[in-house]
């Protein structure tokens, strides 16, 4: 039986607290629940779709029924908009050759996308593809995303900083940390039902995010989504998380993957 996505994410976010409470102690203090494994969730495949496999695929993006991908590499990046169904390029802009793409979202009519070295983020007209202009961008862009009031950007550290969209300054910031130990190389981003979800670089597995203070509060396993047999090179690396709100649908796919995804969070593995 399949259930929905919000479901899954509420039983999951209880299951460090079970944990705890099998531990043999009938009284669950606040250190306990800090120090309890955080929950690793499972998935299946609901729905598979070609997917370019010559992409260097660094930002994922589902708005209003539209697929939209970021791609990177010196002289290869781009910002395409992709049929869903069959990985057809519908839409492209080529990045200047001196810029290595990063991350994507959807603000308010734009599509922002990050840049990795050149310290500046590129903003189009969502509807035309036209570049309307760019932003300063202290430090490496890796992912971005947003919560409807901040733009939420990692920049492959520990630390995800949250920017005011309309002075572009930072105005708050999270370290993320499962526990003690702190979460680095954080890659692609998506906001998820009141989480930010990540990708790890070098990880077959996201992570979940509290955007309130960076713990982590589960991951999802996908070393079986994609053999690492099956992949061309060491680069091949798992990246790329798109949600579809309307319809609680969440997609993957990584880096020169000849597939996309769509997977169902199994809660309770």
């Amino acid at each position: 039986m399949r259930r929905s996505l919000t479901y899954a994410l509420a039983t999951l976010a209880g299951c460090a607290g079970i944990a705890a409470l099998l531990s043999g102690s009938l009284s669950v203090t606040a250190a306990d629940a800090a120090q309890a494994p955080v929950p690793v969730a499972g998935f299946q495949i609901v729905a598979s779709y070609p997917h370019d496999p010559s992409a260097f695929t660094q930002g994922l993006v589902f708005d209003d029924g539209e697929l939209f991908e970021g791609t990177g590499q010196y002289g290869r990046s781009t910002l395409r908009q992709v049929d869903l169904q069959t990985g057809a390029i519908l839409r492209q802009v080529r990045l200047p050759a001196r810029v290595f793409g990063e991350g994507i979202t959807v603000w308010q009519g734009e599509i922002l996308q990050l840049t990795w070295r050149a310290q500046m983020g590129l903003r189009y007209d969502r509807a035309s593809f036209t570049r309307i202009g760019d932003f300063r961008l202290p430090g490496q862009g890796w992912g971005i995303t947003h919560d409807n009031e901040h733009w939420i950007i990692s920049d492959g550290t520990d630390i995800l900083r949250f920017l005011d969209p309309t002075t572009r300054q930072e105005v708050r910031r999270v370290q993320v940390h499962d526990g003690a130990h702190r979460l680095k190389r954080l890659n692609e981003l998506e906001f998820i039902e009141g989480e930010i979800w990540a990708n790890i670089w070098y990880e077959d597995r996201l992570v979940r995010i509290s955007p309130a203070d960076g713990s982590v509060l589960g991951y999802v396993d996908l070393s079986r989504l994609w053999p690492r047999s099956q992949r061309p090179d060491r680069e091949a690396v798992l990246n790329g998380i798109a949600y579809d709100a309307a319809r609680q649908r969440i997609f993957v796919t990584g880096k020169h993957c000849p597939r996309l995804y769509q997977i169902e969070i199994l809660a309770g593995e």
